[in-house]
């Protein structure tokens, strides 16, 4: 599953030019149909669950101890399974037209589209555990060194879906949005500059582009790992068609905002641990 941020060019274009803008999806039900179809429901569960853990490491790091119930109820709020599937459907809403849906729907609604995401969410789903993650990146590493054309369908997967650098860009602004809910919250007991805020995010740039390079890799290479060379290519293809591509982006419209909004939250709540404050 990829996510990309959204950018429409040349709209000021086409009405100079008469034509007809595509009309975003009214139909509930034909975003419904997306949303099955991708296996956005099993995947958010996923999500929940990695951000569940990602606030055991943040208590351990920056307040270790001192959270206990309050924390795990804070990171359960935050991570909420209902407010997380009711923002991605409406950002799913916002962004696909009919049009597109089609073009979606086609591929997954076949054989080959519903074996990708079930092998898609299988491999997340491993991923939960460390060990696997910790194979995962061993067997990218060793792929990578020996090169081929599993190797280069990788590289030309991730090429076509932007997938490096609409990620590091996505958690950069993300880590940005948690700075700034721990300065919401005073954890710093004075307002702290937002160049400052800003500097510190992108000093983290290396490591965040190493960790998404490592992941990024380590999870297609596990997932697509099934899928003969002609099959997978079969989906490079399809990301590159225009369907492909507005699943893409789409996708990323609809989860980064979520996601900054999750992580300022955690900031907040997280800055009340820091002051010596229970939630």
């Amino acid at each position: 599953m990829t996510i990309q941020a959204l950018l429409r060019p040349l709209l000021a274009a086409a009405f100079a030019l008469g034509l007809a803008l595509p009309l975003r999806a009214e139909d509930p039900a034909r975003i419904e149909s997306v949303y099955q179809a991708i296996g956005l429901p099993a995947l958010i569960e996923i999500m929940r669950e990695e951000g569940i853990a990602y606030g055991a490491e943040l208590e351990a790091e920056l307040f270790p101890g001192r959270g206990r119930a309050s924390w795990a109820a804070a990171v359960e709020r935050v991570y909420g399974l209902e407010r997380m599937q009711a923002a991605i459907r409406a950002g799913l809403a916002a962004e696909l037209d009919d049009g597109e849906i089609d073009g979606i729907m086609a591929f997954f609604e076949t054989e080959a589209g519903a074996r990708i995401i079930g092998l898609e969410i299988a491999a997340r789903r491993a991923l939960l555990d460390k060990a696997v993650e910790e194979a995962a990146r061993e067997a990218w590493a060793a792929l990578e060194a020996e090169g081929g054309a599993r190797w280069e369908l990788l590289i030309e997967f991730a090429e076509v879906n932007d997938l490096v650098e609409s990620n590091v860009a996505g958690a950069m602004t993300s880590n940005y949005a948690f700075y700034m809910g721990l300065v919401d919250g005073g954890a710093f007991g004075m307002d702290m500059p937002e160049a400052q805020v800003l500097s510190d995010v992108w000093a983290q740039e290396p490591a965040i582009r190493e960790e998404t390079v490592d992941w990024v890799f380590s999870f297609t290479a596990l997932a697509y790992q099934p899928l003969s060379d002609a099959e997978f290519q079969a989906y490079v293809d399809f990301s590159a068609t225009p369907a492909g591509q507005a699943l893409n982006n789409a996708i990323f419209a609809a989860f980064n905002p979520m996601f900054v909004e999750m992580s300022r939250q955690m900031g907040r709540d997280a800055a009340q641990f820091l002051a010596g404050r229970d939630l």
